[in-house]
C-alpha cells in the first residue's frame, strides 16, 4: 500500500466520524457531507503524491470539503450573498492557520448519531446509517453485522439520507423531551459500534481499538448528558468491562488470544473499577436492570474472576436466562450454552445449540459453527468438531479469525474415513 493511500485509510479509520460530523454541521445535510468528503479522498489521491501528505491530513480533508461545499452554494444565484459571507470568513481563517477549522466539538459526533437515529427513519435504518457515518464501516461489514444482504445495507442507507434531507432534519441536538424517544436507537448504535471495534467483522486485524474507544466515549458523553437513564450507565459499565481486556487479546504479532488463554495481570484493573462504579450507578436509580445492565453484569463476572475455572458460571447461566426472556436473541442463546458447558458439561450445551440448528438461526454466520465445533471437541467427537470449525473458518470475514479457526481444526488431524 502506498504512503498516501495509508495515510488516508488511517486518517478516516481514526478521524472520519469527526470529519462526517464537522460537514454535517457546515451543510446540514448528512448526506451530503458523505459526499463532500468522498470528494476531498479523491482529491488527496490525485493532489498528495505530487504536493506531499498534509501535516494534519484531517483538517486538509475537511477545507477541501468545505471549499467544494462553498463552491457549490456560490453556484446557486438565491443563496450566493449569504455564503459568499461565510466563505470570506474561511478564507481569513485558512489565511491565519490553515488547519484551524480542525477543532472538532466534543459533542459533534454524538450530535451525528441522535441525528442519525432521528424518528423519521426506521430502526433499522438508523442503525445502518450511524454505522455507515459515525462508525466509517463499509456495507459488507454492516452486512455482516446485522446479518443482512450488502444489497439490503445500502438502499438503506440511501433512502436514510434522503429521508433526512427531505424532511430538513437540522444538525442540532435534539430538545431534552426529544432526547429520551431516540434514547433506544442511541445506544444500540453505539454498541454496535464498540461490538465492531471489540471484534472486527472483516479486514486483518482482530480488534479496532479506535472505533470501540470512539464509542466508549460516545457513552461516556451520553451519560453527563442524561444522568437519571440506568440504561446508559449500564452501556459505559459493559463497554469497560469489556475494553478492560484489550491490551491481553491479542499476542505481539496481532494474533487473538482467548479468554481462557489471557493474561488476567493485563487486565485494565482501572478500568475494571469504573465499569463496576458505572453499573452500581444503573443499579442505584432504581428502575431494575435492562438489556445492557444484564449484559454488564455478565461482563462483571468475568472481570472480577481470578481465572476462567474460578468464574461464577452458575450465575452467568441465570443472566442469560434472564437477558433471554428480556430481549430474545440467537446470540444470547448461543452464549447461554457456552456459559451452559462451563457450568453443567457440553453435552446440555450442545443441546442449547442444536435447537438454533434446527431453528434455522445464524444462517451465514461463523458463530454457531464455532460454537457448535468446540462443544463437539470437549465431547471427543474429533470429526464432527473438525468440519464444524473448518466451516465456521470459511463463514468469518475476519483472517486472524480464520486463522485460530482453521489452526484448531488442522490440530485435531486428518479425518477418520
Amino acid at each position: 500500500m502506498t504512503t498516501v493511500q495509508s495515510t488516508l485509510d488511517v486518517t478516516w479509520r481514526i478521524e472520519g466520524a469527526h470529519i462526517i460530523a464537522a460537514l454535517a454541521r457546515f451543510t446540514g445535510d448528512i448526506g451530503r457531507a458523505e459526499d463532500l468528503a468522498s470528494d476531498a479522498s479523491v482529491e488527496a489521491l490525485s493532489t498528495w503524491p505530487d504536493a506531499g501528505v498534509p501535516r494534519n491530513a484531517a483538517a486538509w480533508l475537511t477545507a477541501v470539503a468545505k471549499r467544494r461545499a462553498i463552491d457549490a452554494w456560490r453556484r446557486d444565484a438565491r443563496l450566493a450573498e449569504r455564503y459568499a459571507a461565510m466563505a470570506h470568513d474561511l478564507d481569513e481563517a485558512e489565511r491565519r492557520d490553515p488547519t484551524a477549522e480542525w477543532e472538532p466539538v466534543d459533542d459533534d459526533v454524538l450530535r451525528l448519531v441522535f441525528i442519525a437515529c432521528h424518528p423519521v427513519l426506521s430502526r433499522e435504518s438508523q442503525v445502518a446509517l450511524t454505522l455507515r457515518v459515525v462508525g466509517g464501516l463499509t456495507t459488507t461489514e454492516i452486512g455482516r453485522m446485522l446479518l443482512a444482504p450488502v444489497a439490503t445495507v445500502q438502499a438503506r442507507i440511501t433512502r436514510a439520507k434522503r429521508t433526512l434531507s427531505e424532511a430538513r432534519v437540522p444538525f442540532e441536538s435534539p430538545d431534552p423531551g426529544e432526547l429520551r424517544a431516540r434514547l433506544g436507537g442511541v445506544l444500540s448504535v453505539v454498541y454496535l459500534i464498540f461490538t465492531e471495534g471489540y471484534a472486527a467483522t472483516s479486514g486483518d486485524t482482530w480488534m479496532r481499538t479506535d472505533l470501540a474507544r470512539e464509542a466508549l466515549r460516545l457513552g461516556r458523553i451520553l451519560s453527563g448528558l442524561m444522568p437519571r437513564e440506568p440504561e446508559v450507565f449500564a452501556l459505559v459499565a459493559l463497554m469497560e468491562f469489556q475494553a478492560s481486556r484489550f491490551a491481553a487479546r491479542t499476542d505481539a504479532a496481532g494474533q487473538p488470544i482467548l479468554l481462557a488463554d489471557q493474561n488476567r495481570a493485563r487486565w485494565d484493573h482501572a478500568q475494571i473499577r469504573r465499569g463496576s462504579a458505572a453499573l452500581a450507578r444503573a443499579d442505584a436509580l432504581g428502575h431494575g436492570r435492562g438489556a445492557y445492565a444484564l449484559q454488564a453484569a455478565i461482563a462483571e463476572c468475568h472481570a472480577v474472576a481470578p481465572s476462567v475455572e474460578a468464574t461464577d458460571w452458575e450465575r452467568i447461566v441465570v443472566l442469560y436466562e434472564a437477558l433471554g426472556r428480556l430481549a430474545p436473541n440467537p446470540i444470547v442463546d448461543l452464549n447461554r450454552a457456552v456459559a451452559v458447558s462451563k457450568a453443567t458439561g457440553p453435552a446440555s450445551a450442545l443441546r442449547i445449540v442444536d435447537e438454533l440448528v434446527a431453528a434455522g438461526a445464524l444462517k451465514g454466520s461463523h458463530l454457531l459453527p464455532s460454537v457448535r465445533g468446540e462443544l463437539l471437541l470437549q465431547l471427543g467427537r474429533h470429526d464432527e468438531a473438525r468440519a464444524e470449525l473448518e466451516r465456521a473458518a470459511s463463514l468469518t470475514g475476519n483472517e486472524r479469525e480464520a486463522e485460530v479457526l482453521r489452526g484448531k481444526a488442522q490440530r485435531l488431524g486428518p479425518a477418520h474415513s
